[in-house]
């Protein structure tokens, strides 16, 4: 067995963390949850942060064996299939996805043959399985909470936590969106907390709060300690009353009405209409103002 190395990439506008990792064994690596740059203004597509992914890959001579994504996103859109398309590798999520697919189906009136069975993914995780990249292993496990799809990599000594657990001094992730339920993300969180002390722990997201540097790793035995949501270990019941009252002060991330048809999508754009653009859709007075 073999332990990672990881390598980050932070995309300051959406705050969020993008991951490399490989086995330094066998140079075999997967690429975690990349980021397809958008402007809203514009309402314009790029891929700065996916082209910087694959020069690193290309410069260290990683061989990527996935692209993976831990839910769909609603803070910035997916490049998991633009990569996809430069590397001719496959792309997986967890298989609770479908869920996902169906409650924004509804949410954003699409049509009714609009796939709904996660064929947008070449392979659906359960929560347990293992697979191996090179000679590192990798177990998923089912994180539901933040999203109804959410899952946890855990390769070798590293666990890529996604949006449930962020720095320790940020607390946790919310639990507030379609589908979220503080209670459920609280026993991902107790899950994740199971893994021995030492396993290294990296976010989704860091926000930078007071002014300091972005930060995306901790460990299991840091988290217990210090975060400041779970440090004084007041159990379930209590967790969940902060958890929504924070929640509730929150505002609906900028992106989210946009990223969601993007990332049900496993990363594609809608399909072109008669004049070979691309729409996207915002259901109106759907959500009340926060």
């Amino acid at each position: 067995m073999s332990n990672p190395i990881v390598h980050s990439f932070w995309d300051q506008p959406t705050g969020s963390w993008q991951y490399v990792f490989h086995d330094p064994s066998t140079m075999k690596g997967a690429i975690i949850d990349p980021v397809l740059d958008f402007d809203p203004m514009s309402g314009a597509t790029s891929t700065e942060n996916a082209e910087e992914i694959l020069t690193y890959v290309r410069d260290v001579g990683i061989s990527i064996e996935w692209i993976l994504d831990t839910h769909p996103h609603a803070d910035h859109f997916s490049a998991a299939a633009w990569l996809k398309g430069q590397l001719g590798v496959p792309t997986g999520i967890g298989e609770k996805v479908t869920k996902v697919q169906k409650l924004w189906k509804e949410i954003y009136n699409l049509p009714k043959d609009f796939p709904t069975d996660g064929r947008q993914w070449d392979r659906l995780f359960s929560d347990g399985e293992e697979f191996m990249v090179g000679e590192v292993p990798v177990r998923v496990l089912y994180s539901p909470g933040h999203t109804l799809a959410s899952v946890t990599y855990v390769a070798g000594d590293a666990a890529f936590v996604h949006d449930t657990l962020m720095m320790p001094d940020s607390g946790t992730s919310r639990a507030d969106f379609p589908g979220g339920d503080a209670g459920a993300l609280f026993a991902s969180i107790q899950r994740i907390l199971s893994l021995p002390d030492e396993t290294r722990v990296f976010v989704g997201h860091d926000y930078a709060p007071d002014g300091r540097e972005a930060q995306c790793e901790s460990t299991v035995a840091i988290q217990k300690a210090t975060n400041i949501h779970l440090k004084d270990h007041s159990g379930e019941a209590a967790y969940v009353e902060r958890r929504e009252q924070r929640d509730a002060t929150l505002p609906l991330p900028k992106l989210m009405l946009a990223a969601l048809q993007i990332n049900i999508r496993g990363g594609s754009k809608p399909e072109a209409e008669e004049n070979g653009r691309t729409y996207l859709k915002i259901p109106l007075d759907y959500f009340e103002p926060r």
